[in-house]
């Protein structure tokens, strides 16, 4: 089984395309659900992770996000020392993963695809586009946010001339029927390919 990539900036409408991929019988690892899971149910994460950041790392509830983001946000060297925590277990946990799923090929959907390296990991990747304004109104309508933090957060990540560098597919994803054929010519291709 061949593994693709798929990725795209904040409000690029990645988690809808991989549900496109999904419903065309493609299993679905969201990298980032998995990685909340992994942070509160792996014992040896949540000892490191306090060990970075101290006790308020995790509250009750588990890893406490507001925290932690507080921390890492303008830090570049924790940030950084976070995702080494995280990201081995993740690419860990999505082999394990992926040795179970049948198929051509599955889709590992994630938001740092590119910037944590975890691309080297794919047979293919996809990367997910749309106009900067249409992304912001999707976070603004689907966050509890305001629109500096939305443009903050874009800033942080690469930017998609940097992505498309990396890329073997790109999706425009602004009109959902325009977006569903470029899912399905991507997938016959896959099929064709890999199959």
């Amino acid at each position: 089984m061949k593994a693709v990539g798929l990725t795209g900036g904040i409000g690029s409408g990645k988690t809808t395309v991989a549900k496109m991929f999904n419903e065309l019988g493609v299993p679905i690892y969201i990298a980032d659900i998995e990685a909340k899971k992994l942070t509160n149910t792996s014992e040896e994460i949540k000892t490191e992770l306090i060990g970075i950041l101290g006790d308020k790392a995790y509250n009750k509830n588990g890893l406490n996000r507001k925290f932690v983001a507080s921390q890492i946000f303008n830090d570049e060297e924790l940030l950084e020392r976070v995702n080494q925590t995280i990201h081995p277990r993740v690419a860990e946990h999505f082999k394990k993963w992926m040795d179970k799923q049948t198929g051509a090929y599955c889709i590992k959907e994630a938001a740092i695809l590119f910037e944590n390296g975890s691309y080297k990991n794919c047979d293919y990747t996809i990367l997910v586009t749309a106009p900067k304004q249409v992304r912001i109104a999707r976070v603004l309508k689907r966050d509890d946010t305001n629109e500096e933090e939305v443009k903050s957060r874009m800033d942080n990540q690469w930017p998609d001339e940097k992505k498309k560098e990396l890329a073997d597919f790109i999706i425009e994803n602004e009109q959902l029927s325009t977006t569903r054929k470029q899912v399905q010519k991507i997938h016959e291709y896959l099929i064709k390919t890999v199959g």
